[in-house]
């Protein structure tokens, strides 16, 4: 049975802004979900990489994801970062997403310890059996240590609620294998920004983008528009969209926000500010965009 899109078009990985003291400034959040929706941004991805998902406690990456979809209120589809290592939080965390009102959750897989393509299986499967909520997988082997075979992708899509994958290996032709195995019954998202039209191109629904965070509109038209005419704009943002990712995501793009004035605050440890070099040519590519 072919499966229904959480959502199509541009989804944002939103960034968690901190005050100072590196506390949640729960205030900027809203402004920034509020410029997301005006903007036409299709769905606001809560608490994942960007969202510096992996350095809140257990505590706060639960008041974030209830915060996100409080203040969205049903204008566009929240989905919550609640992937992990640990297959039991990651489930417990998706029953937390379920109970307060989120529209799908968006699970990594487990780094570190990482798995077997079979462990692979017996991971989601297990949070699948504990949540009703549709699931996108998240493949991003940079990270992580590890990627998701379209083999092993097929066998996941024979799961009723998991609907799709943000997909960030930036192997086009292993997603064109699993486009071909899976048909409707696994939809795809690109996670990469420069992949935005190959991927629409293969049937893909769109993006869970970082570049939205500084153009939305831009991104949310490169998801959405005939695909020759997204095309132009897919290579007109292609330097910006790189050099969001000049330095190790969150990075570049919560600089970017704060020269644009958007005042998101600094990432917390591990992750340092950008350092000079990356910061001038980042702040030219802007300027070159006229953001700033």
């Amino acid at each position: 049975m072919a499966k229904t899109p959480i959502f199509t078009g541009a989804g944002i990985a939103i960034v968690t802004p901190f005050h100072e003291d590196f506390s949640i400034n729960y205030d900027k959040l809203g402004e920034l979900i509020d410029r997301q929706i005006a903007a036409g941004t299709d769905a606001i991805i809560i608490c994942g990489t960007t969202g510096e998902g992996s350095t809140l406690t257990p505590e706060e990456h639960a008041a974030a994801i209830k915060f996100a979809v409080d203040y969205t209120r049903g204008r566009i589809p929240v989905i919550a970062g609640t992937g992990s290592n640990d297959t039991v939080f990651a489930a417990e965390l998706s029953a937390h997403a379920e109970r307060v009102g989120a529209d799908g959750l968006l699970l990594v897989t487990p780094y570190y310890n990482k798995c077997s393509q079979a462990g692979l299986v017996a991971h989601y499967s297990y949070v699948a059996d504990r949540t009703k909520l549709p699931m996108i997988l998240y493949n991003v082997p940079g990270r992580t240590g590890m990627g998701i075979k379209p083999e092993t992708y097929y066998e996941l899509s024979k799961i009723p609620n998991i609907n799709a994958t943000k997909e960030a290996s930036g192997d086009i032709s292993a997603m064109a294998k699993t486009i071909a195995l899976c048909g409707d019954n696994l939809l795809l998202y690109s996670g990469n920004d420069d992949q935005i039209t190959p991927l629409r191109s293969l049937g893909g629904k769109g993006v869970i983008s970082v570049l939205s965070h500084v153009a939305p509109k831009a991104v949310h038209d490169i998801a959405t528009l005939p695909l020759e005419e997204a095309t132009k704009l897919q290579l007109e943002w292609l330097d910006l969209a790189n050099d969001l990712f000049c330095d190790v995501n969150p990075i570049p793009v919560k600089a970017a926000m704060n020269m644009m004035g958007m005042e998101v605050g600094p990432t917390r440890l591990p992750l340092t500010p950008l350092n000079a070099a990356n910061t001038a040519k980042l702040r030219a590519t802007l300027h070159k965009h006229n953001l700033i």
